[in-house]
């Protein structure tokens, strides 16, 4: 690794540095790094740093720094991103697990889209929960991880290099709502900010909602919650980034899965791929048996 970074005597400091970081961003023990990922489809076109919330940390000006660390940080992130052949998505086979707990099959996807249906909660410190929506065919997937404590991080799907991401959040402390359509903008405003800003508040600014959308189906209730911000990164850049969530409340808790990327490419081209992500999510809890998904006593004694 030292040879590989090696400055030449014509390497700006700030490149070196730059690719420094982008190295200690792929590590595995990188507090950002995915805990379990795999993928439907390995692609490797392009790369930038990007957390895990999916923002990358330059444009425009930056977009050199981008270039020339590219081929550097793809080589070491390509492999901590192999695809796990033990793992398969689907829509059929996610409609086939949503099937076997009784519940109808999985919204409309658009063209190129694949799905799945995990449990999130399998450890005793989380209340089990059924999420299922789709995305596209050349995202990857990221899972919660499990261990003697119990099970941590999220359910995640993304295009990471290009900051285009979806995230499944809990919002914390807070319980049932028995109708999400119901609240107030404040309570959508207050859910989607704890969920961008896992890693402190000072990594964003100016959040805004800009349109809130009802919606019922399969005797569930959902708000469609359009939404813009400012990420602060790491490096000292602000980048503009637009999205989507969608916002219900099953068992005990309110849940949601926002979608959101770079404002430039939301506009020229994600909107309609976010919206059909976000639009595809539903979640369960409520009277399902999750006896034979949770984790054994090896964990839960």
């Amino acid at each position: 690794v030292r040879r590989l970074l090696k400055p030449k005597t014509n390497m700006a400091p700030s490149l070196f540095s730059a690719a420094c970081a982008a190295l200690a961003i792929t590590s595995p023990s990188a507090a950002f790094a995915p805990s379990a990922v795999y993928s439907t489809k390995y692609t490797s076109t392009s790369l930038s740093v990007v957390t895990n919330d999916g923002s990358e940390m330059g444009t425009t000006s930056r977009r050199g720094f981008i270039d020339n660390m590219a081929s550097m940080s793809a080589a070491v992130a390509g492999i901590f991103m192999m695809p796990s052949p033990a793992m398969a998505y689907g829509i059929k086979k996610s409609n086939e697990r949503l099937a076997s707990f009784g519940l109808p099959p999985l919204a409309k996807t658009p063209d190129g889209f694949t799905a799945l249906a995990e449990i999130y909660g399998k450890g005793r410190n989380r209340s089990p929960l059924l999420v299922t929506f789709g995305f596209p065919l050349d995202w990857v997937v990221t899972l919660p991880s499990q261990d003697v404590n119990g099970e941590d991080g999220t359910i995640q799907a993304g295009e990471y290099a290009k900051g285009d991401t979806a995230t499944f959040f809990v919002v914390p402390d807070q319980g049932k709502v028995e109708n999400i359509l119901d609240k107030d903008k404040e309570f959508f405003k207050s859910s989607l900010i704890a969920a961008i800003s896992q890693k402190g508040n000072n990594i964003y600014q100016d959040f805004k909602i800009t349109k809130l959308e009802p919606v019922s189906v399969d005797n569930q209730k959902y708000m469609l919650v359009d939404f813009k911000y400012t990420l602060l990164t790491g490096a000292g850049f602000e980048v503009e980034r637009k999205g989507v969530a969608s916002v219900t409340s099953v068992g005990d808790g309110v849940q949601l899965l926002w979608s959101a990327s770079i404002a430039a490419r939301y506009k020229n081209k994600t909107e309609g791929s976010l919206r059909g992500i976000v639009q595809s999510f539903r979640c369960y809890a409520d009277g399902l048996n999750f006896s034979s998904e949770l984790r054994n006593d090896e964990f839960n004694d």
